[in-house]
């Protein structure tokens, strides 16, 4: 289905300055970093951002008209501020979930607008599945489904459209460990040797960023992170702890969720050409999901930022803003498959 027709927007700027910054203590040594932007008064919303191992940063709200919503935006356990960074013990899906829901209560909001992009709307999923009564809708963005075919996918098969970066990525994996590949990240991101963790991170996010065709991996961060930094291991450290063990969810059981989710207003953005999160997955939510609202944005990867990816992600916020749903979103629909 086409995008509407009106003219894209320029790119986004910074996105509205915070009005507060703090952090919550949700237990078990972790504290989450957290901020709010735009109208204390206005309709909350939050944001969750991908990775997993990735952060938050202004630039994520600049779709968002601050005249309008209250716009929360937190770092997942062990990521960007929050503390312990890098931390995978008591990290899993579930405590995230339960941050979410620790973060609403501690604002004092009722219920939400939920937003996630790549991993971020894997999390969102699965947190409205878990407080449905706390959501009022949900926008997705380049849907991830955590399961083998997207990890399969990611390290494989998208490897032929960047092949002299998966092969140097690859490079650094012993033959024996090939059909073990999120085993070796992990022992090696959790390993003594600081030098082969930083050169596997390093390796990595230069893939990365050759599949999505982006400088910035996921859009993810205010900047690419250094090579070699122990911001960027313990991203990947993160990442590869979440992802050899789908996520805690997996394709089938997040589908499940999608399914029991009929009459939640939810709006599916996905980018026609994006290579790190297939096309497909987005399909099959909107299947799943009765009532769901797919739009492709036409010419986009996996960036947040590309302009037909950003005039659809304003216009579902501001159209549910106005209506309480929707279904007068996008302006005007098409074919249900992207070009």
């Amino acid at each position: 289905m086409p995008i509407p027709t009106a003219v894209a927007p320029p790119a986004p700027g910074p996105g509205p300055a915070a009005f507060d910054a703090a952090s919550i203590d949700v237990g078990h040594g972790h504290r989450l970093y957290y901020e709010q932007a735009g109208s204390p008064q206005g309709m909350p919303i939050v944001l969750l951002h991908g990775g997993p191992g990735s952060g938050s940063n202004p630039r994520q709200r600049a779709f968002l008209d601050p005249a309008r919503f209250r716009i929360v935006q937190y770092d997942q356990r062990g990521c960007g501020r929050s503390e312990p960074n890098g931390e995978t013990a008591h990290n899993h899906t579930g405590a995230l979930i339960g941050d979410i829901e620790r973060l609403r209560v501690h604002l004092g909001i009722e219920r939400w607008l939920v937003c996630g992009g790549s991993w971020g709307s894997s999390l969102a999923l699965a947190y409205a599945g878990a407080h449905r009564a706390c959501v009022s809708g949900l926008i997705l963005r380049g849907m991830f489904l955590t399961g083998g075919a997207d990890v399969d996918w990611f390290f494989g098969g998208a490897g032929a459209l960047a092949p002299e970066a998966h092969a140097q990525f690859l490079a650094l994996v012993p033959r024996r460990w090939r059909r073990r590949l999120l085993t070796f990240l992990q022992r090696s991101l959790n390993g003594s040797d600081a030098e082969k963790a930083a050169r596997i991170a390093a390796a990595w996010q230069r893939y990365e960023n050759a599949i999505s065709g982006s400088d910035v991996v996921m859009g993810n961060e205010a900047r690419p992170l250094a090579p070699g930094s122990a911001a960027l291991c313990a991203k990947y450290r993160i990442q590869a702890h979440y992802l050899a063990r789908d996520c805690f969810l997996g394709q089938r059981a997040l589908l499940r969720t999608a399914s029991e989710l009929r009459g939640l207003p939810v709006a599916l953005a996905h980018g026609t050409l994006d290579r790190v999160c297939r096309p497909l997955n987005a399909w099959l939510v909107h299947r799943a999901c009765a009532g769901s609202r797919l739009a492709w944005a036409q010419g986009a990867g996996h960036d947040p930022f590309h302009p037909s990816m950003q005039l659809l992600l304003r216009d579902a916020a501001n159209v549910f803003a106005e209506h309480g749903d929707f279904s007068r979103w996008p302006a005007e629909r098409g074919g249900d498959a992207p070009a």
